[in-house]
């Protein structure tokens, strides 16, 4: 293995995920800056840089969040961040973020959300992971809807964005629905 590779963890066609890199601290700090990339998330406040490192030093570390850099898997460039939170009781919250812009719309996270949720479900035995998403998020709609997710609610009117007031969508994928897992390919070799 070649120090200087990342650790890919899992692999699809496009994608691979692996652990948070202290290295990759300052490209964290950038996405977390970015209000375009970050208008489908909850957060649009400044982060600074100590920000961004105390959060790397506490997510590193805590064992209710489970963290994975995203990569390109022929460039082997990080491109994001995604992750699995509030795990309990075989239940998990997903999280997603492309970093880099170039990467939207090509079906990497379509992807990362597969990759994720095949984790999840194959190898900690979770069984049922939801997230939220904003109505305005229509790339992550359609991403997530591939993936598997279903919708199971809104909470409405409750995201400002842009002028307008937007629902925000539960959805929510159970691992008897789960089809085409890489993983069980992959632990079963």
């Amino acid at each position: 293995m070649d120090i200087n590779s990342p650790i890919i963890n899992l692999k699809g066609i496009k994608a691979g995920i692996g652990p948070l890199n202290r290295a990759y601290t300052d490209l964290y700090y950038k996405w977390n800056n970015d209000f375009l990339i970050n208008r489908t998330t909850a957060s649009m406040r400044p982060v600074t840089l100590e920000e961004q490192i105390e959060a790397y030093e506490i997510f590193s570390k805590n064992k209710n969040y489970i963290f994975f850099t995203i990569y390109d898997v022929t460039s082997l460039n990080p491109i994001g961040l995604t992750y699995l939170s509030n795990i309990y009781e075989r239940n998990a919250e997903f999280n997603i973020v492309i970093g880099e812009s170039e990467y939207h719309g090509q079906g990497y996270g379509t992807e990362v959300t597969q990759l994720v949720l095949d984790y999840a479900f194959s190898i900690l035995g979770i069984h049922n992971v939801m997230l939220t998403v904003y109505e305005y998020n229509e790339a992550g709609l359609k991403a997530y809807k591939k993936a598997g997710f279903k919708e199971n609610g809104r909470r409405r009117e409750v995201k400002f964005y842009n002028g307008k007031l937007w629902d925000q969508i539960y959805m929510d994928c159970i691992s008897t629905d789960f089809k085409g897992s890489l993983v069980k390919q992959f632990i079963s070799k």
